[in-house]
């Protein structure tokens, strides 16, 4: 199943491309933040920031109490640890957009 699943933006790696590496539970990825940025919230305010993480994109932006809860949820129901394995099997490595943990 292909779900969205919460991670947290630690750095802004390509601001011109709006790429931002997102940790997800120890697993960091190189993401498009470009749907949750706007005037109102310009790039560089996003490292710190929650969001819903879904094949590549930055969804949305959530509140860390609503991350800490959609991934528990996850968990019991064993989707995150499915999603966290994928996003780990596909990791291209550093120097190919993508960042390892």
């Amino acid at each position: 199943m292909c779900l969205g699943i919460p991670g947290q933006i630690v750095e802004i790696s390509d601001a011109h491309r709006r790429l931002a590496v997102v940790d997800v539970s120890g697993v960091r990825r190189t993401v498009n933040i470009a749907c949750v940025v706007d005037e109102q919230h310009p790039i560089d305010g996003c490292v710190g920031d929650w969001v819903l993480v879904h094949v590549g994109f930055a969804m949305s932006r959530i509140d860390e109490r609503e991350a800490a809860i959609t991934l528990q949820l996850l968990t019991e129901l064993g989707e995150a640890q499915e999603e966290i394995a994928a996003m780990q099997a596909s990791e291209a490595g550093p120097g190919k957009g993508e960042v390892t943990a």
